[in-house]
């Protein structure tokens, strides 16, 4: 490994979303593992944004994008890590000690890892978010984006498909795993991930977006692509209406 490089990449998009960029940027600053960049992509923010970025250690590109997806393909153009998480403003990397024992736990040269997550409610109350197995990417993603590292040189020429809007990452992932050698699974929360973004606020269009990749990889096939789009939106009318007996079943 070259000594300019570094082990992590932090990749961060944001735009008008300063008190989100702070506690991402809080969270970072904490991490007792040094050895990593934290590259960020601002979209014209005319709020508070630029000031707070000025007193980071980040990497700075403040310029207008096309969309989520086209902002974190300019950071992996432009990252260095050997691995790459994305942590978009808001979301935060679970304790001080996760790229600590993410970096402690890295065996076989892992094309891919991932781990478990913490999800922050809008009313503030954190939930624990285990992993499902990654074999199971079918029916859908098995942790949260943010609890997901890529080797760069595992991604190669592979970007996000723009023509998704919210189920990008779901495709991106789907892609690496169908091209990755070695797979880790770290049984700890890597991210606290702030709930209310687009595919929580989209569901209904992210289950089409996800129907339509399965369909496009062929990761399974059309009856079961109809099933598991149902039994998606059956959990999530569960999740909507019995939160509390949802993260209960969830957490066992």
């Amino acid at each position: 490994m070259p000594k300019n490089k570094k082990k992590f990449t932090l990749a961060t998009i944001t735009l008008n979303n300063a008190e989100g960029l702070e506690k991402t940027w809080n969270s970072i600053k904490s991490q007792e593992f040094e050895d990593f960049e934290w590259l960020i992509q601002d979209g014209g923010s005319t709020d508070d944004t630029i000031n707070i970025l000025k007193n980071t250690l980040g990497i700075i590109q403040c310029m207008n994008d096309t969309g989520i997806y086209n902002a974190m393909n300019r950071l992996i153009s432009r990252a260095s890590g050997e691995y790459i998480l994305f942590l978009n403003a808001g979301d935060m990397l679970a304790d001080p000690q996760t790229l600590k024992t993410i970096a402690q736990n890295i065996k076989n040269q892992a094309d891919f890892i991932y781990g478990d997550a913490l999800e922050q409610a809008q009313d503030g109350k954190i939930n624990y978010k285990p992993s499902r197995k990654h074999k199971r990417i079918t029916l859908g993603m098995f942790t949260h984006h943010q609890a997901m590292l890529y080797k760069t040189s595992a991604i190669g020429k592979k970007r996000y498909n723009e023509d998704y809007k919210i189920a990008a990452d779901y495709d991106f992932t789907a892609r690496i795993l169908k091209s990755a050698k070695n797979i880790e699974y770290i049984p700890t929360p890597i991210c606290i991930f702030e709930a209310g973004g687009i595919s929580q606020q989209e569901t209904k269009a992210g289950r089409n977006e996800q129907f339509q990749i399965r369909k496009t990889l062929k990761l399974c096939s059309p009856i079961q692509n109809v099933i598991i789009t149902t039994l998606q939106a059956i959990n999530m009318a569960f999740r909507t209406f019995a939160p509390n007996l949802y993260w209960s079943l969830k957490q066992r």
